[in-house]
């Protein structure tokens, strides 16, 4: 739900209230659209609640997410809910009802015993993939598994492997392998490398073909088949012709003219010869696409468009005399040509009609020719082998894929006719189901649901729950299938399971001018009708919860070719710095680096996120360099690399020196040694070389002794490589570069360092957490939201992608009565090198194409939608002349965000040329570039050794009063919370509230994971743990009383202040986390606490922790009464719990 409640809008005064209603009955299931910005977690959390106050055990209710943050959230509401269940009702009308339905959850609770907040894995809240991972683990054997494996992001490594052990397999023959990977090398030019790059990415993407292949007949689909698949597709693409297409009579009559004409003048291969003596309408069936495209060439020009009355000639048939003809007929038939012509292209449906001719050319013939056929059932004879050469790889690593891993749930499930032991026990266990983000759930994750759910019968008292929003399905890239939702919400059914479609419809995030932008822009964007095949999604339109605020909401920037495009980024990001959060989206990371450049130029700070390749941070690239110089002494860039490092710094005249010789081949380390060598370098560069030289000898000394990690991180250190760093990211950008080297090196030695270049290519560079301005991608700003979004760089399009082994589409057919679910496979092979494509591979290719377009719209609007206040779009065209000067825009690049969105802004960036002029938009110049200065350590650093320890008084223990209990309630997990927690209240402390937001909190996640994991927080507990840092931290921040704690009105502030002191006769230290003087001139003491109550309700928790620490807190309070002279008030502070606040009376 929101995250900003909208003062005087009651629930029951909302737009969609009553849908709102019907969704949380838990008795009835559901699909359900829900849109950006309409409260869709707190919808799902309302739900689960009131799914627990009717279920037995709390395990029959399973929620799945696709993210673990996601998870770790909607966990942590519900908690929450049930935590406040024992608290007064809250005031706002959304938190009523989740408090009512937590009331009845909690009431369920105590009855059946369940202790939740004790217990909290008995929430079934997980990802797909950890809910996979649980599958694999109860039935390893039916999932293929033996012990269970690790889950690996990137498999890249082990697809090559295997691709190349299949390809190993043409030397030795036999079984037909030899046969099909020479049928494949001879399609593709034997170029190996290729083949082994194709393969491999075919096994990336197995899950979507290997199902399709039958198993026990050499897993080949049958020719008959796959050529069925390509005549249901090809009728139904010419069924909307049919439905179309008007006059059919009378285009025939014209048809069979301009045939018999063309034929007289030799033209038999013209597209309107299919229709000589043509008499029976046009049909669907796919023998008559040759005439469908004789109509199409006889109403449209070689362009697409509609001929015009001028280009009805003798080329299209219609000549202006024929033999025996007087020139009046011939000019009658033209005349109604041209007549057919102009009531088409003035009709309603034209632009359809029109589109619908146009696609012609790309449908595919509905057979394979032999050629294809061939290299078809090469690839998919191989296919089969690969996989098993795969899972070999995935058994010796000890390493799977998340495609293995759901393939290994089907697999350990069975199926519905032939239910495995777990399945039938999971349907006695799972009665209530509830699936996040629907949109983005691939074929595979659907027949999962399909098999889960087989058992189920009406009225056995089971629900299923699906809630997305289709409009941002922007994960096309991994297998996400935005058509099922689609079908759903169209046929309310889900496999045979019946459901009910509803739609929020009201936006608790943005304005009301951004909402009012949407609704008009949208529409424009978003295509008419839906589209199961492609994923076509129409706009679903909003309604604002928020008020308008004064000025724009939405403004787009117009700038002409050669404008300073980061110039006025980074002006608006320096302006909306003021009013709150700023984020700068980006569809591809190559759009930022003149716009970073530019915010640094102006010292706002910024944090990237999984922009910069990890490879190209300077700590790394030394790092990287070093640990290759300790392992080749012949790898001459690597050790001029790491004399030019800050640690050495040697100037490029030195280094001339030192790499010459011998025809520069000789070994950098050597001449290192080289007395006479030394002594031609400048005095500084003696002397450097001396201390390195003095470092690196007795680390190449030890070569191939102990880890490499220890001995690159070692000689780093001695050298001075942190000294060199500037911030703290640096340092644990530098660790993990030693981690990877640690993980890729063998027996002390690193025999592929290209691998380790490329694993750095894959990994990022850590954001700086202190910066105010969000810098990141369309795709990883789902999500989040920001007052102010700023989208650079709308013209721009992206690379064309790579043509892949074999293309396919799975194309669905309506779901029959029973429900089931089918679905062609149309697939075709790649090209032979040199050759040109095949109608069936150009026919995948431009569906590709148009499922890309669709999307396209998609990551716009989730872009536009991340906007709270205001919205700055950013695009640049080019200027075009014609022949006679006059100039004018270039229309945007086709793919391109702007292309899409120019029916809305288009007059826009028009207006603007005219109004400015071109020369006065046109900014010319650029900014100059400055090499930068040499950075590095002096001649004579060297590390400093720790001081003396000092000697230990012989004072008595402390007594036990005074040993700290923060944490001893806690596990090690919780007890990091606390010191992480501690952390950031102290920053907030530091820097006052009016730099902390959601925003700032939700950036900084991140940052919280990684300190949780130094801190040993294991990655199971991790999510649950960062999940209740930032609920603290926001609990804090939106609390009235944790404001009044951090109020800069307070003077003499401090935050975890230290002080020292005499107590008993022993000196005692202090840390006091909050203090500070009030209006009153009293002094307040202010302790944290990141206790939680565990049962019970949240007053007895609290009272009985004030009695817990009333002793610590009056020995601070002793401690400021012998300092100074004013009244000492004391209060304890729960960020984790709501109303946390109690003053310790003294």
């Amino acid at each position: 739900m929101p995250k900003h409640t909208v003062q005087g809008t009651p629930m029951t005064h909302l737009a969609d209230a009553p849908i709102r209603a019907q969704a949380i009955d838990p008795g009835a299931s559901f699909i359900v659209q829900a849109p950006a910005g309409s409260g869709k977690t707190g919808l799902l959390t309302q739900r689960f609640l009131a799914l627990l106050a009717t279920v037995q055990r709390p395990e029959e209710v399973v929620a799945i997410t696709f993210t673990r943050k996601a998870a770790a959230e909607m966990r942590g509401r519900i908690l929450q809910a049930l935590a406040d269940a024992d608290l007064p009702p809250p005031g706002e009308d959304f938190q009523k009802i989740t408090w009512d339905l937590a009331r009845a959850a909690r009431r369920q609770e105590q009855s059946q015993n369940w202790d939740l907040t004790r217990n909290p894995g008995r929430l079934r809240i997980l990802t797909i993939d950890a809910f996979c991972g649980a599958l694999t683990r109860q039935m390893p054997w039916l999932a293929r598994f033996g012990a269970q494996p690790g889950i690996g992001d990137e498999a890249g490594d082990l697809f090559a492997e295997a691709a190349r052990r299949l390809l190993a397999e043409l030397e030795q023959g036999g079984d037909g392998a030899g046969e099909a990977l020479e049928t494949l090398l001879l399609h593709l030019d034997n170029d190996l490398s290729r083949v082994e790059k194709l393969l491999a990415g075919m096994l990336a993407r197995r899950d979507q073909w290997l199902r399709h292949l039958k198993e026990g007949e050499g897993a080949r689909l049958e020719r008959v088949r796959l050529e069925g698949g390509l005549r249901y597709v090809l009728a139904e693409e010419l069924s909307s012709l049919v439905v179309t297409l008007p006059e059919q009579d009378e285009l025939l009559t014209l048809g069979r003219y301009a045939a018999g004409n063309l034929c007289s003048e030799g033209k038999e291969q013209a597209p309107q010869v299919a229709l000589l003596g043509r008499t029976t309408p046009l049909t669907a069936h796919p023998d008559d696409l040759p005439a469908w495209r004789g109509v199409a060439a006889l109403l449209l020009t070689g362009q697409g468009d509609w001929r015009s009355p001028r280009g009805i000639n003798k080329n299209c048939g219609f000549p202006t005399e024929l033999p025996d003809t007087d020139k009046g007929t011939c000019k009658q038939w033209k005349q109604r040509m041209g007549a057919v012509l102009e009531r088409l292209s003035a009709s309603p449906e034209a632009d359809r009609f029109l589109a619908l001719l146009q696609g012609l050319d790309n449908l595919p013939t509905p057979v394979y020719d032999e050629a294809q056929w061939q290299t078809l059932e090469a690839v998919l004879s191989l296919l089969p082998r690969a996989v098993a050469h795969l899972r070999r790889v995935f058994g010796e690593q000890g390493e799977v894929d998340h495609v293995e891993v759901m393939g290994g749930a089907i697999q350990a499930l069975g199926g519905g006719d032939n239910p495995s032991e777990l399945l039938l026990r999971l349907d006695a266990t799972i009665n209530h189901l509830l699936i996040d983000e629907f949109q983005d759930t691939s074929r595979s994750q659907f027949e999962l649901l399909g098999t889960l759910i087989a058992g189920w019968q009406p009225g056995d008292g089971r629900t299923l729950f699906l809630v997305g929003d289709p409009m941002q399905s922007i994960y096309r890239f991994r297998e996400a299938e935005v058509g099922l939702f689609v079908r759903i919400m169209a046929e309310g059914r889900c496999h045979h399971w019946p459901l009910t479609p509803l739609q929020l419809t009201v936006n608790f995030r943005s304005r009301a001018g951004i909402v009012a932008w949407v609704n008009r822009a949208f529409p424009l964007v978003l295509p008419a009708e839906p589209d199961p095949v492609a994923g076509g999604v129409p706009y679903a339109a909003s309604v604002a919860a928020r008020p308008a605020a004064q000025g724009e909401a939405a403004t787009f920037h117009p700038l002409l070719e050669g404008a300073q495009e980061g110039e006025v980024v980074a002006e608006l990001a320096q302006q909306a710095i003021k009013r709150g959060s700023v984020a700068i989206l980006v569809r591809a990371r190559t759009s930022l680096p003149p716009i970073l450049a530019a915010l640094a130029a102006r010292s706002i700070p910024f944090q990237a996120v999984e922009i910069e390749p990890l490879a190209r941070r300077p700590v790394v690239q030394d790092l990287v360099q070093l640990a290759r110089a300790l392992v080749h002494l012949g790898d001459r860039l690597a050790w001029l690399a790491i004399l030019r490092a800050p640690w050495c710094g040697l100037t490029l005249a030195d280094l001339t020196i030192l790499a010459g010789g011998e025809g520069k081949t000789a070994a950098v380390w050597g001449r290192m040694n080289n007395p006479e060598v030394a002594a031609a370098l400048s005095p500084d560069g003696q002397a450097r070389l001396v201390r390195i030289v003095a470092i690196l000898a007795p680390a190449l000394g030890h070569t191939r002794r102990g880890r490499l990690r220890g001995r690159v991180e070692g000689v780093w250190r001695a050298l001075g490589g942190p000294a060199c760093l500037n911030h703290p990211t640096e340092l644990e950008e530098g660790l993990m570069t030693l981690d990877l080297i640690g993980a890729l090196e063998e027996g002390g030695d690193l025999p592929d360092p290209a691998r380790l270049d490329a694993k750095l290519q894959q990994l990022f560079a850590l954001p700086d957490p202190e910066g105010v301005v969000q810098v990141m991608t369309i795709h990883k700003s789902k999500g989040l939201e920001f007052d102010t979004v700023i989208l650079p760089s709308l013209e721009r399009r992206p690379n064309n992608q790579e043509t892949p082994l074999l293309r396919w589409v799975e194309r669905p057919r309506a779901m029959g009565g029973q429900g089931e679910d089918e679905a062609d496979l149309l697939v075709a092979p790649l090209h032979p090198t040199g050759g040109e494509g095949d109608p069936i591979y150009r026919y995948l290719g431009s569906l590709g194409c148009k499922m890309e377009r669709l999307e396209t719209g998609r990551l716009l609007y989730v872009a536009a939608t991340r906007a709270r206040e205001r919205l700055h779009g950013i695009g640049s065209l080019k200027i075009k002349e014609d022949k006679n000067g006059v100039r004018s825009l270039s229309p945007p690049s086709g793919g391109s965000l702007l292309a899409h969105l120019w029916p809305a802004v288009g007059p826009i960036f028009e207006g603007a040329m005219l109004r400015a002029g071109v020369e006065a938009a046109h900014i010319e110049g650029a900014l100059p570039t400055v090499a930068p200065p040499l950075r590095r350590l002096p001649a004579d650093w060297h590390l400093v050794g720790l001081p003396a320890p000092l000697p230990l008084a012989a004072t008595p223990s402390a007594p036990a009063a005074q040993i700290e209990v923060e944490f001893d309630w806690a596990g090690e997990a919780a007890k990091h919370v606390g010191t992480v927690v501690h952390r950031m209240l102290e920053r907030i402390g530091k820097e006052g509230l009016s730099r902390w937001g959601r925003d700032r909190v939700a950036a900084l996640e991140p940052a919280f994971a990684r300190q949780l994991a130094a801190l040993g927080v294991p990655t199971t507990e991790r999510f649950s743990a960062v999940a209740k840092v930032v609920r603290a931290l926001l609990q804090t921040l939106e609390d009235p009383k944790g404001r009044w704690i951090f109020d800069t009105a307070h003077t003499q502030v401090r935050t975890e202040y230290p002080l020292t002191g005499i107590e008993g006769g022993q000196p005692v230290h202090k840390v006091i986390d909050r203090t500070f003087v009030d209006g009153d001139g009293t002094r307040w003491i202010v302790d944290f606490k990141t206790g939680g109550h565990a049962g019970g309700g949240a007053d007895e928790f609290l009272d009985r922790e004030v009695e817990r620490y009333r002793g610590q807190l009056l020995g601070y309070a002793r401690l400021f009464q012998r300092l100074e002279d004013r009244p000492v008030k004391l209060g304890l502070y729960f960020p984790l719990v709501r109303g946390g606040w109690r003053e310790v009376a003294g």
